[in-house]
Parts: structure tokens; C-alpha cells; sequence
């Protein structure tokens, strides 16, 4: 009984061939989407992990302060089992300049490799250096041979510690490791210097976490639109085969054995869709790669491996979640049919009120979860809260989405004329719940765009603002030494109208690293700066020395508005006299006058200034200059060149985004295709009466046609608001919280417009097929239905 019990239910799926190629494209659409996320965090996270053990820098504890190669040795002579680090960027690029000591820096992967080459002498006098794989073609000019080193992390140039001295132009170290016991009497030996204990976790991979949770919420989101597919297409199997379960209940087959023989059904397709699902997510993985990397680079200065690395843990996740996907997908079919009595599978009424009551209670668990997520907005507090909100926002508008839709249709059948439009509005009414599920994806996918779309376009309109003021000089330049600036001074001398420096050194603000500015008094910075918050005289105050300016992200960190007290650890601590926007820096940053600044630091190199000239004499001065002093093009750039990257940047980091936008958008609308091809096979019995009444089949394709993109069209309007509100969460919660700055929300009614008229396309082309098969099928498939009992 047994054996032919599941033979009769497999072979549903001989007849329905396309309905099972629409589950398993489904659930591998949904397990490839996540995967192909989770395998580029991986990968992200190996990369820093790797850079981090470059030196095993996070394990080991660390001496911080004014250092020099003169304290290093005056800390091995007291004993001290220590070795000196340069870890900076390489000027004018993204790379990772990493100088050490061979001789007492600790094993690594790149020590061993460098003494096994017997390149020491050449490492130690400074005429060689070793980087990654991924920045040889991104070196600059000038440097000593380099060569390729597989062992490192993604980004770095490795070189001896004074080579790195050299490169850099000081003779300052970034850190002392410490390698024995921790000194008790260090403040004997190096005055000054201070021990920072070991790091939890890598710097990087801290400062990444937000980036990586959002990557996983769009993972998630794709997996959900696509658990839709999975759920619709074994939803209406299970409709298809009531008679089929009714005959074997009568015939003896136990209720917990059958439905023991469609779980079986379903580990097969979690297998088949798990094993589609791991390569997909592969080739998903290393196509946004890329992407990802761009973008780590342009948030955070992280540099990512641009390869992919195979793991045993993606099969058994890829596994794990093709299988809750399908025990989400078709659990409650089986709970349903498990507590059915013997003959109600057969009975459509009986599914038609079990389907009913979940209509209402989709309602309820809609408006509370709404409810949740308002409270989530208005009291909850940190990332985890933020994404939360989210979650419960989309999940709670895709729930009330088919109550909404029944209520507009059944208000619509109440004011219908005429039979045949009574008719359109009841028969659409009763299409939703087949519908519901595809129609929820389509509503998380344009709610994720309208709201990812949203914040983008907020950001690109207060990012260009932004740059606007922040670069109003017209001309920026950088010398290689002090003897090349004081050179270029005296060549610019009185043929700009101001000169003005651009210095900074590194600080601790309220104990945390940051950089600190020093402006001069100019109306350069009085006119432009974009200032969120200040004082009455700020600039003048500034000027005198009375305070400092904080960026947004140290503000809303340490709660520094104007009026409080900001402690710049060696520089002291300062009134706060106002806050400026900083989009793109993940760091705290103040900013002092001229005056202050040079008393704290008399030693900051001059080295970069911003020179006010009229625009169309810039170039002419900007080619002059690069031509008397070589200047390379990074040393001399003009405002539309700054403007001009840093766009490109912002592109960049929400390329990826976009392309999540584009896939689950598609996946959306390839769930209202295969629902609206299963389900026109199943209409017939509801059409046949209806055609042989006098209504031809071109209007009735033409009728599915408007259905489809009617309830299209309507759940396009419904993901607007969703869509706002999601938008406005991620600005105000989530990017606060996630990089530290808050946008204001700009809306673009003309993008909604065009994503409505896309969503309405891609409802078109699905319900094309669907209704061209209508308008062609034989009149004797028609007439055959009322052979049949129904």
C-alpha cells in the first residue's frame, strides 16, 4: 500500500512538470540567494581575520604614544620583549603599509616566506618589499622592487620597519607589540607611552558588522520572497491532489502515513533544490564579490580577497536551509491535511473556510506585528532594534496584504453592475488566495526598493550638497616633503587668492582613536562648511581658541553637542562650539582653529593645502605645477576630481545593493508567473460555465490579463507607504546606528512611478503566457470539463 501510495502522489509531478520545475527553481532561488550572501561574508570576514594575523596584532597587547625607533631600543635595553610596528595607509592610495622588524616580530605568514627566500638583505637595506596579490597593480611610483607575496592579506605592502619610515617621511612608529609580560614600570622606561590590552576581535570586522548585518537582512529578504515560490507551488499542489488523498484515505492509507509520504516528497526536493540552491549561491557569491569589495574599500578602507573560497560549511548550510525553507513552505499544508477528517481534502468548501480563517488570522498577526514595529521605532534602541523594526514592518504588511485585497474586492462586487462585471469581481476575489503568496513577494520586493531606493537617492542628493561645501577650494595639493612645500609656496605666491593648510594629527577623543584638523580663518570655511549644529560666533570663537568643532558620528557617539566638553586626550579638552556632517568616515574627527591647533601639535607636518583661485585659471596653475615639480596626478588634484571619485565610491557601495534590489524583484515576478500558470489549469471548471454562457475566450485572456495587472497595480500602491516607512527607519535608526550619521529623508515620486509602471510589466509578462493559453485552447478542453465531476 506504501509503494503505491507514493507512486500515485509522484506521479502528479509527471503531469505537472512545470509546477515542479517551479518548486525546485524556487527553493534553490531562495537557498542560492542566501547563500550567495553568507559566502561573501565569509569571505569578508577571512580576509580581516587574515589581515589581522598578519602580525597576530589583535592577541597580543600594545604599547601606544609618541614612539620612535629610539624607544624601541631603549625598551629592549631595559628588557622588554617587544618589537616596533608601521601600520598606516600608503600615502595616496588604499593599501595597507605594514612595516616591521623581522628580527623580533613575531611568527607570521609573511616572516617565514621572507627569510626562507634569503631576501633578508635585500628587505633589510630597503631595496626590496613584499604586498598582496591584489595590490601590486595599485602601487605607486617611487617605491623600492616589489614582489608579489601570496601569504598576505589582502592590500598590504609589507617592508622593513625603516623602509616604511622612509616611505612615510617620519620616523614615528604606530604601536610596540608586546610580545613577554605585560611592563609594570613603563612609564619609567618610556614617559609618556601608554599599554592598550588585547582586541576582542579584529577593527575591521567591528567596524564592518553593520555592513555585514544588512547584507544579511537582503539575504534573508531573498530568501523569504523566495520561499513564496515554494510555498504557493506546494500550496497548490496539495489543492490539486485533494481527490487524490481523499481516494487513498478511503482505501485505507492512514492519515500519519501519508502524510509521512509527502515529508518524504519534500526531503527529496529539499535535496535536488539544496544541491541547485549551493551552486547558485556560488556563482550569486562570485559575481557581487567584487561589488562588496569596492564597497568595503570605499566605507571603511578594508580590503577584501576578490576570490572566492570553498567551504564544507556552505553545503551543510545550503542543506540546512533548503530544508527549513521547505518545512516552512509546506508545513501548515500538512498540519492541515494531518487534522482534516477523512473525506474533507476532497471537499473544497472545507479548504476554502480553513483558508478563510487564515485570512483573518493573517489580519491579526499583520496588524500586531505593525504594532511591534512602531514600538520597536519609538523605545527601542541599537542595531539589533532597528532591524528588528524592519522585520517586523515587511512581515506585517505582507500579512495584510491578501485581507486588504479581499476587503477592496468584496467592496467592489458590492457596487458592481451587471452580471459579467459581478462576475470579474467575484472570481478575483476567489483568485487571491492562490495569488497571496506571490502577491506578498511582489510586496516585499518593491517595498525593498522603494526603501533602499529612497535612502539611496536621500544619500546621493546630501552626498553631492555635501561635497559642494566640504570641497569649495578649487585646487588641492600635496608636497612629498617640507622641503618640496616650502618650494611650491613660493611658486604659488600671489598668483592665488588664499593658501590654505590642511593639517591633522592623530588623537583620542574620549578615549577612543581620532584625528583632529587645524583651519584657518577664512570665509572659505564660514560660507561653506556644512554645519549641523553650532554656537552664536562659532567661527570666531574657533578662531581664538575657545573650542572645537566635532563631527556628527563623535556627537551622537559620545553625545558631544555645543555646550559640552570633549576631551582630545594630549590636546586637552575643549568646549564644544558645533557639529558638521561627515558622510563617508566611520571615525571620530575635530576640527581647531589654525592657532590652537599648531600650539597643540608644533610638530604636524605641512605637507597639503587647499589654494583659492578663480575656476578658470585652475588648470592653467594645476599643469604648471605638475610640470615644474613633477607633481603626480595625485598631488595635485581639482575640485571636480575629488567630486568626481568620491562619486564613484558612493556608486560603488551601493552597487550591490542595487543588484540584491534587481534579484529579488525577479524573483518576485517569477513567483507570479508560476502561480498564475498553475492556476490557470485550475480555473476551468470556474471559466467553462462562463464561455459557454457567450463570453468568448479573447475576453476572458484579455479579463485575466486586467486581473493580473490590477492586482499588480494595487499592490504596487500598498508597497509605496511600506516602502517610505522603510526607508525612514534605515535613515533615522538603522544608519544611525550603523555608521553614526543621520539623512534626511527626500522622496522621488518619479522613481515610484517608474517602479510601478516595472512591476506592472513584469505582471504582464507573467500573466501573458497564462492568458494566450486561454485565448488558444480548444473549445473541446471546455466542453470536457462538464464530463467531469467536480
Amino acid at each position: 500500500m506504501t509503494r503505491a501510495a507514493l507512486q500515485a502522489l509522484l506521479s502528479h509531478w509527471r503531469r505537472h512538470p512545470l509546477q515542479m520545475l517551479t518548486l525546485v527553481i524556487g527553493l534553490a532561488l531562495a537557498t542560492g540567494l542566501w547563500i550567495g550572501v553568507q559566502a561573501i561574508n565569509a569571505q569578508a570576514r577571512a580576509s580581516y581575520d587574515q589581515a589581522a594575523a598578519t602580525l597576530d596584532q589583535d592577541s597580543l597587547p600594545r604599547i601606544t604614544g609618541d614612539l620612535t625607533l629610539s624607544d624601541f631600543v631603549r625598551a629592549r635595553r631595559a628588557g622588554l620583549q617587544v618589537t616596533p610596528v608601521i601600520d598606516e595607509r600608503l600615502p595616496r592610495t588604499r593599501l595597507r603599509l605594514l612595516g616591521i622588524d623581522p628580527f623580533t616580530a613575531p611568527p607570521s605568514p609573511a616572516t617565514p616566506t621572507l627569510t626562507g627566500e634569503g631576501d633578508l638583505t635585500a628587505f633589510l637595506t630597503g631595496d626590496l618589499i613584499f604586498v598582496a596579490s591584489d595590490a601590486i597593480d595599485a602601487l605607486p611610483g617611487g617605491l623600492p622592487e616589489a614582489r608579489v607575496l601570496d601569504d598576505l592579506a589582502p592590500g598590504v605592502v609589507l617592508a622593513d620597519i625603516a623602509t616604511a619610515q622612509a616611505i612615510r617621511g617620519t620616523d614615528a612608529l604606530s604601536h610596540m607589540l608586546i610580545l613577554g609580560d605585560t611592563p609594570t614600570d613603563l612609564e619609567t622606561i618610556l614617559p609618556g607611552a601608554a599599554v592598550e590590552p588585547p582586541q576582542t576581535g579584529t577593527d575591521v570586522a567591528r567596524l564592518t558588522d553593520s555592513f555585514h548585518l544588512n547584507l544579511t537582512a537582503f539575504g534573508l529578504l531573498a530568501f523569504a520572497v523566495g520561499l513564496f515560490i515554494v510555498h504557493a507551488a506546494i500550496g497548490l499542489a496539495f489543492e490539486q491532489r485533494r481527490p487524490l488523498f481523499r481516494t487513498l484515505r478511503a482505501l485505507g492509507l492512514s492519515s500519519r502515513r501519508l502524510t509521512i509520504l509527502l515529508a518524504v516528497e519534500l526531503t527529496a526536493f529539499t535535496l535536488l533544490g539544496g544541491t541547485l540552491g549551493i551552486v547558485l549561491g556560488y556563482l550569486v557569491a562570485a559575481a557581487l564579490l567584487p561589488g562588496v569589495a569596492a564597497t568595503l574599500v570605499g566605507l571603511y578602507g578594508a580590503s577584501v580577497a576578490g576570490g572566492l573560497t570553498l567551504s564544507p560549511l556552505w553545503w551543510l548550510s545550503g542543506f540546512a536551509m533548503s530544508g527549513i525553507g521547505l518545512a516552512l513552505a509546506g508545513g501548515q499544508s500538512l498540519w492541515q491535511l494531518a487534522r482534516l477528517p477523512v473525506l474533507a481534502p476532497a471537499m473544497p468548501r472545507a479548504w476554502a473556510r480553513a483558508r478563510a480563517a487564515t485570512i483573518r488570522r493573517q489580519a491579526v498577526g499583520g496588524l500586531a506585528l505593525l504594532l511591534i514595529s512602531a514600538l520597536f521605532a519609538i523605545f527601542g534602541e541599537g542595531l539589533a532594534a532597528g532591524f528588528a523594526c524592519l522585520a517586523a514592518l515587511l512581515v506585517g504588511a505582507a500579512l495584510l496584504l491578501p485581507p486588504v485585497l479581499v476587503a477592496a474586492l468584496d467592496l467592489g462586487a458590492q457596487r458592481a453592475r451587471g452580471p459579467i462585471g459581478q462576475w470579474l469581481w467575484a472570481d478575483t476575489r476567489q483568485q487571491v488566495p492562490g495569488l497571496s503568496l506571490a502577491l506578498m513577494a511582489l510586496l516585499l520586493a518593491l517595498a525593498a526598493n522603494v526603501g533602499v531606493g529612497t535612502m539611496v537617492g536621500s544619500f546621493r542628493t546630501t552626498f553631492t550638497g555635501w561635497l559642494d561645501q566640504r570641497l569649495a577650494s578649487e585646487l588641492y595639493l600635496t608636497a612629498s616633503d617640507q622641503a618640496q612645500a616650502a618650494d611650491l609656496l613660493d611658486a604659488i605666491d600671489g598668483r592665488v587668492d588664499a593658501i590654505l593648510p590642511i593639517v591633522s594629527a592623530e588623537i583620542t577623543l574620549q578615549g577612543a582613536p581620532a584625528e583632529v584638523y587645524g583651519v584657518a580663518d577664512h570665509p572659505t570655511y564660514r560660507e561653506n562648511w556644512p554645519l549641523l549644529d553650532a554656537q552664536p560666533g562659532l567661527w570666531e570663537q574657533l578662531a581664538a581658541g575657545e573650542g572645537v568643532l566635532i563631527n556628527e558620528q563623535a556627537a551622537r557617539r559620545y553625545d558631544l553637542w555645543p555646550g559640552a566638553q570633549a576631551n582630545l586626550g594630549d590636546a586637552g579638552t575643549w568646549n564644544v562650539l558645533g557639529v558638521y556632517s561627515d558622510y563617508g568616515n566611520p571615525r571620530g574627527q575635530a576640527i581647531l582653529g589654525l592657532a590652537a591647533f599648531d600650539a597643540a601639535f608644533p610638530d604636524a607636518p605641512r605637507l597639503r593645502y587647499a589654494l583659492r583661485i578663480p575656476k578658470d585659471a585652475a588648470p592653467d596653475l594645476q599643469d604648471d605645477l605638475a610640470a615644474r615639480f613633477d607633481l603626480s596626478p595625485q598631488q595635485i588634484v581639482n575640485q571636480a576630481q575629488i567630486k568626481a571619485f568620491s562619486l564613484s565610491v558612493f556608486e560603488q557601495t551601493f552597487a550591490v545593493t542595487a543588484a540584491l534590489n534587481v534579484l529579488t524583484l525577479g524573483v518576485a515576478a517569477f513567483a507570479l508567473w508560476a502561480s498564475l500558470t498553475t492556476l490557470a489549469g485550475m480555473r476551468l471548471p470556474q471559466i467553462a460555465p462562463v464561455w459557454a454562457l457567450g463570453l468568448t475566450r479573447r475576453r476572458l485572456a484579455l479579463a485575466d490579463l486586467g486581473r493580473a495587472l490590477a492586482l499588480a497595480g494595487a499592490t504596487a500602491l500598498l508597497a509605496v507607504p511600506v516602502g517610505v516607512v522603510l526607508a525612514w527607519v534605515l535613515l533615522a535608526v538603522v544608519n544611525v546606528q550603523a555608521f553614526g550619521w543621520r539623512l534626511p529623508l527626500l522622496v522621488d515620486p518619479s522613481g515610484w512611478g517608474w517602479l510601478g509602471l516595472w512591476a506592472l510589466v513584469a505582471a504582464g509578462l507573467a500573466a501573458a503566457f497564462p492568458a494566450w493559453r486561454l485565448w488558444r485552447l480548444p473549445p473541446a478542453h471546455l466542453v470536457q470539463v462538464f464530463a467531469h465531476e467536480r
